[in-house]
């Protein structure tokens, strides 16, 4: 509580003692106050026109006391920023300060999750819901926005990883055939030729087939490019040099005992031999792919030195360009 009380100048000076000397009062008007401050009890002098003066109570000057210094910022830190340091996605996912860094941990993560799901077509519900999780955190991300501007990054021999609701279920359902598995399914892209090949890996315990489709592309977008399929080409099977049955196999659910075939086998092995030599000199077979289902068309929604997502009529597609770390 303070008490404020106004001085004006009284027409002409007072004396309040004449055996004491005196000043005339200014013509300007003073105020007086009094604080109740506990800490320090002060009365002040103020004049309408000069900076206040302060007068503690032992008749000293003394600066008013300053405003206490907040700790916390005056304004709220920007909403793009998080306890983190770093941006957000667009899904709302952190982002750490090392881009780089969180996107390699996005591409480990969705390998890993995947592996062991024949491509996804073994993939459980829970598995798929979390690989499409990270597909569209990586998305969000991408570091490419123009993928068909970059032949750098998008030439190359790209192996699949996984798929989704796509035309090549069919084809990995191969891999469930006793004896028989899908090795490799990959992707071949060259800007110059504007050519795509897709190519597929059977084996066997007797020999290896491989078989892809060749088809052209046109650039329709920086992101999009329309897919014509040609012609498809069969290599001839490699007999292999010596047939290595598994110990069992299980034929609808039962475990079958190889071990007495494999012993029958073994004197057939130098006659594979030669049957192997004579095949793998022959040239591949070339058949043209008639009909409207030849058209496709392809969007590449992530892009970088070594990992792709893209979106086609055929479904989800993710894949490791051949010789990166992701995989080992």
């Amino acid at each position: 509580m303070s008490l404020h009380l106004a001085l004006h100048p009284p027409s002409s000076p007072t004396l309040l003692n004449p055996s004491h000397k005196f000043r005339p009062f200014s013509p300007k008007p003073h105020s007086l106050s009094f604080s109740s401050n506990p800490r320090r009890p002060a009365f002040s002098i103020r004049s309408s026109s000069d900076n206040p003066a302060y007068v503690d109570e032992w008749g000293d000057k003394s600066e008013p006391e300053p405003e206490p210094v907040s700790r916390f910022s005056a304004s709220d830190p920007p909403k793009d920023d998080d306890e983190w340091g770093g941006a957000e996605l667009g899904n709302g996912t952190p982002v750490a300060a090392d881009g780089d860094g969180r996107l390699w941990e996005l591409k480990r993560a969705l390998v890993d999750t995947v592996y062991g799901s024949d491509s996804g077509f073994r993939a459980s519900a829970e598995v798929r819901a979390e690989a499409l999780e990270l597909v569209t955190q990586l998305e969000a991300a991408n570091p490419t926005p123009a993928p068909t501007e970059s032949p750098d990054l998008l030439d190359g021999d790209w192996i699949l990883v996984y798929t989704a609701y796509s035309e090549l279920l069919p084809l990995l359902a191969a891999g469930s055939i006793p004896l028989l598995k899908v090795e490799e399914i990959s992707q071949s892209i060259d800007s110059s030729s504007l050519t795509i090949e897709n190519s597929t890996i059977l084996s066997s315990p007797v020999s290896t087939i491989s078989f892809s489709a060749i088809a052209s592309f046109e650039v329709r977008s920086p992101s999009r490019i329309q897919v014509e399929f040609k012609e498809g080409k069969f290599k001839p099977p490699e007999i292999k040099s010596s047939i290595d049955l598994p110990e069992s196999v299980n034929i609808f659910g039962q475990n079958i005992n190889l071990s007495p075939v494999q012993q029958s086998l073994n004197p057939l092995q130098n006659a594979i031999g030669g049957i192997a030599r004579t095949i793998s000199g022959q040239p591949p077979l070339n058949v043209r792919i008639p009909g409207e289902r030849t058209k496709s068309w392809l969007m590449i929604t992530y892009l970088d030195e070594d990992f792709r997502i893209s979106r086609g009529d055929g479904g989800l597609f993710v894949l490791v360009k051949k010789g990166s770390s992701l995989l080992d």
